[in-house]
């Protein structure tokens, strides 16, 4: 069956389900950038960031929720988010006690996974234009 692609203007925002709200609210506050915005009276407690042309929407949901003590994983679902440079990301998980992975992968981009509180997966790298995917040899 032939489609023509949805009308999509960009990404607008990804959903997180956490353990607590404000924890994982001032996680991705303090230590990735994002500011918190004014949400809608649900009846579930959460909150919504922006940052970086996007959102995230936390949603405290602790059944749904990941391990936040599983091993980090790379190959597993993530958010990646774009850097100039690796060593500032390093530095800032370091003084923050955060644990992270570095690796170089395949095609030499050097990357950070580390977890926010409640075990979702964060990747960090230097990245070339998205639109051109992998330029290497």
């Amino acid at each position: 069956m032939m489609m023509t692609a949805l009308p999509i203007k960009g990404l607008h925002h990804v959903a997180l389900t956490t353990r607590q709200a404000e924890r994982s609210a001032a996680f991705y506050c303090d230590v990735l950038g994002f500011q918190q915005l004014r949400r809608p009276p649900f009846n579930f407690r959460g909150a919504w960031l922006y940052g970086y042309g996007m959102q995230i929407h936390i949603i405290e949901n602790p059944d749904k929720a990941p391990d936040p003590a599983a091993e980090i994983d790379s190959r597993a679902n993530h958010l990646a988010f774009a850097v100039e440079t690796i060593e500032p990301v390093r530095k800032l998980l370091e003084s923050g006690a955060v644990e992270y992975r570095e690796r170089v992968n395949a095609g030499g981009t050097q990357q950070i996974f580390f977890r926010d509180p409640d075990g979702h997966f964060i990747e960090v790298a230097v990245y070339g234009d998205p639109s051109q995917g992998y330029t290497g040899p």
